[in-house]
């Protein structure tokens, strides 16, 4: 079946390249997203091993590993409803195309075993999520900037990449992972320290770990929601999975490098975080939860490796198979609330978050889905989000087993940031959801339209597979036990499970039954509802007008973005460091003031002190060079002899 997909991925290629077959390309790429998804559930226990394939050196096997599968499918689910729907304002050849080479890209990295044959798919699932969103027409002129800063940020991250994937094929004197995996590392040695750093750069430039993650609100803000499901799922994970195989699988027990990822993980998550609350874009602030989620992942990976550099071989398990539940669920969630975003869109015509009384002219299952997805990315039980994040906070809390000072401090804190990042994370949701769907329509603005059917369908349904996922945990995890048995001897995935309870490793720790919190939590709401009920009967409605502190009662009044996040704005100013503008346009004469437009922002963290001065080197270096394009046949002549004076000095000395 994962053969048959990349061939009808590989037909929707060339016939988006070709203009034919518009509906035929979207049917392909659908089909081959359902195909991925049946045979990953079919077969996520064994894995799947095909024949070669005439990739990378002298041909490369296709082997998906259990956690590749489960990875893979979760991505694949997105990314099914996201081809099938289609891109609401994209050239449809463009983006069928740029779709179709993440997917092949993808499914490369996943299961390719060489260097060789790694690299061409990572550089072909960089150059498929370019050409998605080079035909996208979502955002302003400006935005196409943010296009060229995720190219220049990939290619540093693929610079880093393949001096990694060097540097161990001249270690190993081979291409092939499993060469690898057998190198024997001494713990703390500089070559691995090295290595490492270079795959947490390399796979981290995708991730969004800091400071790559400010690609990711320019670049998704470009693009459409569909774009932004199929980047924040299949990709997404996939370069997870590249960068816990190298950290797992090819350096294994390297404490220095566990800690530093932690680290990096962290502060990541925390910094995109605070960037999401402060988005009045759907997609914006979309793209900053992704790079939180996957910095989440990261921080429980780093977590394994200091548990399994002091022989805790039970707990780095743990945080493995925590990262692999959180991404899973993410992957669904996301890719439900994208697609929301283009529901919104073709609703209403953009993408900003406001209250249009979006859920009150839509289907109740759009609203359902878009809650439990919101739910979700909040950590909100009983949804998929609440279950591994509670997992994350148990497997840091475990730091005490360690031996060494610095392995406890490092979690104690990275727990502290994860908290840190769960109650922004709760607000930025609560914000979304609130303002962006259950809002009250503004008068004089109008409101959006109902939200178009295939769109709700997608929504309510991947909200409800979010929901699914956590209820059905504690039966999910036997997919995950061959992972465990193969990365981590002696450990097994049913460790996390007791009957329908969850726990983490012991029941004597902590536990928890996402399966009985579904039961529990509507019984337990009967209790307030019954409360209220009855003081409405008792006691009569008492209606008063709102306070404007001391000022007369406006036409009108509404919450937006701005008011909800300003007051963490002023508490994080020395992060955020706002700025405000007010333009004023003037009728008639200049002192008629016609219209005062208030605009507020914040400044990216890292743009001004990191990138902005490799930028002003190219440019200067452009503007050397230019004359070198002026035109004049002389000037050409004249470097065409001085590389001949050059070429004979080298043949003479």
């Amino acid at each position: 079946m994962v053969l048959a997909a990349s061939a009808l991925w590989l037909l929707s290629l060339v016939l988006a390249v070709l203009g034919v077959g518009r509906r035929l390309v979207r049917v392909a790429l659908a089909l081959g997203c359902a195909l991925v998804v049946l045979a990953s559930a079919g077969r996520l226990p064994e894995g799947i091993a095909c024949a070669p394939l005439g990739v990378g050196w002298a041909g490369s096997r296709l082997v998906l590993a259990p956690d590749a599968l489960w990875l893979l499918a979760f991505g694949a689910v997105a990314a099914f409803f996201a081809t099938a729907l289609g891109s609401p304002g994209a050239s449809w050849r463009s983006w069928s195309a740029g779709a179709s080479l993440c997917l092949l890209g993808a499914l490369g990295c996943f299961g390719l075993q060489d260097a060789l044959g790694f690299l061409i798919a990572w550089e072909l699932m960089s150059l498929g999520g370019a050409v998605l969103l080079v035909g996208e027409h979502l955002g302003p002129s400006r935005e196409g900037r943010g296009l060229l800063f995720m190219l220049g940020l990939l290619e540093v991250g693929a610079v880093a990449l393949m001096a990694a994937l060097l540097w161990l094929s001249q270690r190993t004197g081979s291409v092939h992972f499993g060469e690898f995996a057998a190198q024997a590392w001494a713990a703390g040695s500089w070559p691995a320290l090295g290595i490492g750093l270079l795959l947490l750069i390399g796979f981290g430039a995708k991730l969004g770990i800091l400071p790559f993650y400010e690609w990711y609100p320019g670049a998704y803000g470009q693009g459409s929601g569909a774009s932004g499901a199929l980047l924040s799922g299949v990709v997404l994970n996939a370069a997870f999975f590249g960068l816990a195989r190298g950290l797992t699988e090819w350096l294994p027990g390297q404490y220095a490098l566990g800690v530093i990822t932690v680290t990096v993980g962290v502060l990541s998550a925390i910094l995109a975080v605070l960037y999401a609350f402060q988005e009045d874009d759907w997609r914006r602030l979309l793209a900053f939860s992704s790079a939180e989620n996957a910095a989440i992942a990261i921080t429980v990976l780093g977590a394994s490796m200091i548990f399994r550099q002091e022989g805790l071989l039970a707990l780095a398990s743990l945080g493995y198979l925590v990262a692999l539940l959180h991404l899973a669920g993410h992957a669904l969630a996301k890719g439900c609330l994208m697609l929301a975003a283009d529901g919104n869109y073709a609703a209403s015509g953009h993408y900003d978050i406001r209250q249009q009384a979006l859920l009150r002219h839509s289907r109740w299952y759009f609203g359902m889905g878009v809650v439990f997805a919101g739910m979700s990315l909040a950590a909100m039980p009983p949804q998929a989000g609440f279950v591994s994040e509670w997992f994350t906070f148990q497997t840091l809390f475990q730091g005490f087993h360690l031996t060494s000072l610095g392995g406890r401090l490092t979690l104690s804190l990275a727990g502290a940031g994860i908290a840190l990042t769960a109650a922004v994370a709760f607000a930025t949701f609560v914000k979304l959801v609130g303002l962006g769907v259950l809002g009250r329509r503004v008068r004089e603005e109008g409101g959006a339209g109902s939200v178009r059917g295939g769109h709700a369908v997608a929504c309510g349904l991947l909200g409800l597979g979010v929901l699914l996922l956590a209820v059905g945990m504690p039966w999910w995890l036997h997919g995950l036990d061959r992972v465990t048995a193969q990365l981590f001897p002696g450990q097994t995935s049913m460790a996390l499970r007791s009957g329908a309870l969850l726990v983490p490793l012991t029941s004597s720790f902590a536990f928890i039954s996402p399966t009985k919190l579904v039961v529990a939590l509507p019984l337990l709401a009967l209790l307030p509802i019954g409360l209220l009920i009855g003081s409405v009967r008792r006691h009569r409605r008492l209606r008063v007008p709102v306070w404007y502190g001391g000022f007369a009662r406006p036409a009108q009044g509404a919450t937006t973005t701005l008011t909800f996040a300003n007051a963490m704005r002023t508490f994080y100013a020395f992060v955020y460091r706002p700025r405000t503008t007010i333009d004023h346009e003037y009728s008639g004469r200049s002192y008629f003031v016609h219209r005062v437009e208030h605009r507020t922002t914040v400044a990216p963290l890292f743009e001004a002190k990191i990138f902005r001065v490799p930028v002003r080197v190219v440019q200067w270096l452009a503007r050397a060079v230019s004359p070198l394009q002026s035109g004049h046949m002389n000037v050409y002549l004249g470097l065409v002899g001085l590389l001949l004076v050059l070429i004979m000095a080298v043949a003479l000395f």
